[in-house]
């Protein structure tokens, strides 16, 4: 008769919020239980999700630590995970230093505490702020646990450190996030020591074109050695910037056969796996040269555990099915997460809706298809049975019979779209934001703020006696950009006042979030007002390239039928600030920041991701674009990146908060740490550049008559 092999698991995604204790343990039982339903003998979760990962410095008060045992006594009490091996994310100090740890229990005994090892401590990452590496490698100490947990389990202590769980009939070894990015995985070694299951719990945000490289990681981790390995991750906002996207997945000798959903409005989603373990056992048996490699390092500690993850009495096993790996094209990615990430705001903030001043222009246009996308996304949760997502819609509407059904009336009830015009707007953005309000559903206001803009101009002019005048009037460059600048933030003003009271002229209950609208390429040239309309409660396109939001518009079009965004894909983008010249827009951006937003994306990315200072980043620009510029222009490029980019910095610190979308981004003091007082002079460093100029511009000369004197 065959002995008992055949393994099912179980990975989650679970949409955790920070500090929300009763709100995340109901969601970890709740995929418990599922677990158990698909047949699962072992549960992963994501990254500390007790208390939610996006904790912050809440992880330096002992409030959070105690929370998260109180959360872990109901679950080791539960009825509900009884007879599964559960593996859950918490905080736990040890030795009066904190870690972030795994607690993995089975039926009210705590096998082990395993703490991270690598942390994730650059971009938008902080964890040595809060939490001690565990440096002890293979090393397992002992573990007083609390007295709420001690009279549940009966124990005093437990394991502490990085052991291994070996079960009858196979072995597992966990890995948590960061981990499995560093160059030395934990998995690598573990694979030499027999393990044949491999967990990884994460709280993985989503960034444009990350998840084809997250996938890799997955298959490559057992490749080599053979195994199976598992991903469970946060989903959703948690409280900040980032969205975490899910996309729980499991890969079997570097096969995927298990895949969640990347974006979902489903606060539990669980996958499972069934395998047979003569499979992993098999491959790894054929890789002969791994196994004589020399082993110097201690042996791992391992909890032995009278427990069996593999089903008895089915002789049926199951063989290796690989899945067609499921990866969103950027576009669709613009269109879903920000969309999931607006909606976790939406119903977590007790708001009722989103105001957008809409100006007829890309930026704004993209940021109103994206709240069109998520509507979209309520109704097809909705009709799929998603009962959470109705009683939000309901509580969010106000009405407790609602059931959201079609995306243009939903959006009605929850999207005004305003449009701000003044003497300098023109009839096509006017005409433009109408039609792409009306065929996404929003409730659409137009105004317009010339009086509110004269009587603050009125204001000045009566205590100086003095009034200013835009260039074309014969004003000088100070008055031409106040006279901007009063416009853009009477904008401001006006979108929070009908924020606030709008719903209330109709009797309706509530208020509104204020949505931005300023792209990350706009924000790292700073080419905006401080405090006008791109102030905001919060911005879903802050992260995303000028060039990705036009390649999501055509998405738009073709996708939802928006056909009003073509006529605004054909406009040169412009803030209309300015006088209309004979009707027509005389201001564009491009030629008010003196760039282009391709250069911009450029700039951005060597700024930010290639760590270029002016001097290294002209070095690589002469290479890049020497088809198209001499060495002299892009030093003036460079130059004059770098001086726009440090007299506007200090408008870094007032950004929106937005949806981190892009690696190049210069969200300040939370991405992006640098100082926000400058001398814009740069004086070494462009003169550094200026010598390289002309060493190049005298070699050249050089070269050319050298040809000429050959030539004669």
């Amino acid at each position: 008769m065959l002995a008992a092999r055949k393994v099912t698991l179980a990975a989650c995604a679970l949409n955790q919020w920070a500090l929300d204790f009763e709100g995340n343990l109901q969601r970890i039982l709740k995929s418990i239980e599922i677990a158990k339903s698909k047949g699962a003998r072992y549960r992963l979760g994501p990254e500390l999700e007790i208390c939610g990962y996006g904790c912050g410095d809440h992880y330096l008060e002992s409030d959070t630590v105690l929370h998260s045992f109180q959360m872990l006594a109901e679950l080791l009490a539960s009825p509900v995970t009884e007879d599964i091996m559960c593996d859950v994310g918490m905080p736990v100090m040890h030795k009066n230093a904190l870690y972030n740890c795994r607690v993995i229990f089975l039926n009210k005994k705590i096998l082990l505490i395993r703490p991270k090892m690598a942390m994730a401590n650059s971009g938008n990452y902080r964890e040595l702020r809060w939490f001690m590496p565990w440096d002890k490698l293979r090393a397992v100490e002992e573990y007083s646990l609390p007295d709420i947990i001690q009279r549940v389990t009966g124990q005093d202590t437990v394991p502490f450190g990085e052991g291994l769980i070996e079960t009858k009939d196979t072995c597992l070894g966990s890995e948590i996030c960061e981990e499995l990015w560093v160059p030395n995985c934990p998995h690598i070694a573990m694979a030499m020591e027999g393990v044949e299951i491999f967990t990884n719990s994460s709280a993985s945000h989503h960034v444009l074109r990350k998840n084809y490289f997250r996938v890799d990681l997955i298959k490559a981790a057992t490749a080599k050695n053979g195994g199976i390995y598992l991903l469970a991750n946060q989903k959703g906002c948690d409280g900040d910037r980032l969205y975490y996207d899910g996309c729980a997945m499991i890969a079997v000798n570097g096969h995927l056969v298990a895949q969640g959903s990347q974006f979902s409005l489903d606060d539990v989603e669980v996958i499972t796996t069934t395998q047979d373990l003569e499979d992993v056992r098999s491959y790894g048996s054929n890789r002969i040269s791994a196994r004589l490699m020399p082993h110097e390092a201690e042996p791992y500690h391992r909890v032995k555990v009278d427990f069996a993850l593999c089903a008895v009495g089915d002789i049926y096993l199951p063989s290796i099915e690989p899945i067609q790996i499921r990866c969103h094209t950027p576009e669709e990615e613009i269109s879903l997460g920000p969309a999931c990430w607006l909606w976790d705001y939406l119903r977590r903030s007790s708001q009722v809706g989103f105001l957008l001043p809409l100006s007829g222009g890309i930026d704004s246009s993209a940021t109103a298809c994206i709240v069109y996308s998520m509507c979209r996304q309520v109704c097809l949760a909705a009709s799929n049975g998603n009962q959470q997502v109705i009683e939000d819609a309901q509580r969010i509407v106000s009405d407790p019979h609602y059931i959201p059904k079609d995306p243009r009336e939903f959006c009605r009830r929850i999207f005004i779209t305003c449009y701000m015009a003044s003497e300098n707007s023109s009839r096509d953005t006017c005409n433009r934001a109408k039609e792409l309000a009306e065929q996404i559903g929003s409730y659409h206001i137009n105004l317009n703020i010339d009086a509110a803009v004269k009587a603050v101009i009125g204001i000045f002019s009566l205590v100086t006696g003095k009034s200013p005048q835009f260039s074309v009037h014969g004003g000088c460059r100070r008055e031409n950009l106040a006279l901007q600048n009063v416009q853009a933030r009477i904008r401001m003003v006006v979108a929070y006042l009908f924020a606030q009271l709008c719903l209330w002229t109709s009797g309706k209950p509530g208020g509104s979030l204020v949505l931005g609208s300023a792209n990350v390429d706009e924000s790292l040239r700073g080419y905006m007002t401080k405090y006008d309309c791109s102030s905001a409660d919060i911005n879903p396109i802050g992260g995303i390239s000028k060039t990705d939001l036009r390649n999501f518009i055509q998405y738009c079009i073709e996708n939802f039928q928006l056909t009003a965004l073509r006529s605004i894909m054909s406009a040169p983008p412009t803030a209309e600030l300015e006088p209309l010249l004979e009707g027509q827009i005389s201001q564009t951006d491009e030629a008010d920041m003196g760039m282009t937003y391709s250069e911009l994306s450029v700039y951005g990315k060597l700024r930010k991701i290639a760590k270029c200072g002016p001097y290294s980043m002209f070095c690589k620009l002469i290479y890049m674009w020497k088809s198209i510029c001499t060495p002299r222009q892009v030093a003036e490029k460079v130059k004059y990146f770098f001086r726009m980019y440090s007299i506007n910095r200090h408008k870094m610190t007032t950004l929106t908060p937005a949806y981190h979308a892009e690696n190049y981004s210069p969200d300040d003091n939370r991405f992006d740490l640098r100082p926000f007082l400058y001398n814009t002079a740069w004086s070494w460093q462009f003169k550094c550049i200026d010598n390289q100029v002309l060493k190049l511009e005298s070699s050249q000369e050089n070269c050319v008559d050298g040809v000429c004197n050959e030539l004669d």
